[in-house]
């Protein structure tokens, strides 16, 4: 599913601050392997690679949605909170079981270009750096859809939109995650170790802030490092590089040298497309770039404001053929939809930007 020195800032313009076992009575399917792997948090670093892999993803991980919060003040010296921007259209908010939505017409030679206007804005974005002790503190809201099995009967069901709020400490070995669904109202902690009792090490499928700030920016030498460290992943080697850019912009907060050289190594993956509509969790609309799952038929967006070209966050939309079981997820279904609402540095766990106590 990366970011960061000591001054408040306004962000980029809009921020601030294995397949289940089947019992033997009666069976029950979740989310699809593919998609669930999105929910898996990288609870304590357990889960190391392949985040799309059969065994779905930790449940703690991704994703939440809802309308954008207004720019709190910050916590202490280096915090930095981020709100995303945009006008939401109330009619296209992520609700019901099943979301729907109109596809966007793809074009397969926008994207180079696009990519690099994106990329030049979030290079010019501040880089606050928070402090050892601090966490980076994300909000964000989601939504998804998906084929429930009960015995023989499957039916389309949806996780309603809701707010997830992650603190994670720069090293990434401290943490709480609070999830309606997931969690309890208090939430989890995020700390602990391996099946084999060691502290887990950061990498690309779960990274830590200061992991993010070791990664090179040279798009080229960055783009060869994602392809090597994905290798056997996923539905093919562009569609996980893809991916996988696309979990270290929503999961984390890079700083904007590293954010500019994600985007300029995306545009470098063949089969990266731009779509001229798209709208978030929270019903904010924008362009997106975008790529085509063709083993699943399903497409992820990424959203960006197409004024400010401020990163709004992602959804994944089922465009070619049926999905799921007895193909119930048609053309048009959303099958994930997220939204980045605030991302800061706050000076400990369920503390907010605000500075409540969450």
């Amino acid at each position: 599913m990366n970011p960061e020195p000591t001054n408040p800032r306004t962000a980029n313009r809009h921020e601030t601050g294995g397949p289940s076992a089947i019992l033997p009575v009666i069976g029950e399917r979740d989310l699809p392997p593919g998609r669930h792997q999105f929910h898996k948090e990288r609870l304590m670093n357990r889960i190391h690679d392949d985040r799309r892999a059969v065994a779905p993803r930790n449940p703690f991980l991704r994703k939440a949605v809802l309308l954008p919060t207004a720019l709190a003040g910050a916590l202490a010296v280096g915090v930095l909170v981020l709100t995303p921007g945009g006008t939401p259209d109330a009619g296209d908010r992520a609700t019901g079981p099943a979301l729907t939505t109109t596809i966007g017409t793809a074009d397969a030679h926008g994207a180079p270009r696009l990519l690099d206007r994106i990329s030049l804005a979030a290079a010019g974005a501040e880089a606050p750096r928070p402090h050892a002790d601090q966490y980076v503190y994300i909000e964000t809201r989601s939504a998804s859809t998906h084929v429930k099995t009960v015995g023989d009967v499957s039916t389309l069901v949806g996780v309603p939109l809701h707010t997830r709020q992650s603190w994670r400490s720069p090293d990434g070995r401290r943490g709480w995650l609070i999830e309606p669904g997931t969690t309890g109202p208090e939430g989890i902690t995020l700390e602990g170790t391996d099946e084999k009792g060691n502290v887990p090490e950061p990498h690309l499928g779960a990274p830590s802030h200061d992991y993010l700030a070791a990664l090179p920016t040279d798009p080229d030498a960055l783009l060869r490092k994602i392809y090597e460290e994905t290798e056997g992943q996923g539905n093919g080697k562009e569609q996980q590089a893809f991916t996988t850019i696309g979990d270290l912009l929503t999961e984390s907060w890079p700083s904007p040298e590293l954010t500019a050289a994600l985007y300029r190594a995306a545009a470098k993956i063949p089969g990266v497309v731009t779509v001229d509509g798209a709208t978030d969790a929270v019903g904010r609309k924008g362009v997106a770039i975008a790529r085509l799952d063709e083993t699943s038929g399903q497409r992820t967006e990424w959203i960006f404001d197409d004024k400010t070209l401020t990163f709004l966050g992602e959804r994944t939309v089922q465009v070619v053929g049926s999905g799921g079981e007895e193909g119930l997820i048609k053309p048009g279904t959303v099958v994930f939809t997220h939204a980045i609402m605030t991302r800061a540095f706050v000076d400990d766990i369920k503390v907010t930007p605000s500075g409540t106590a969450s």
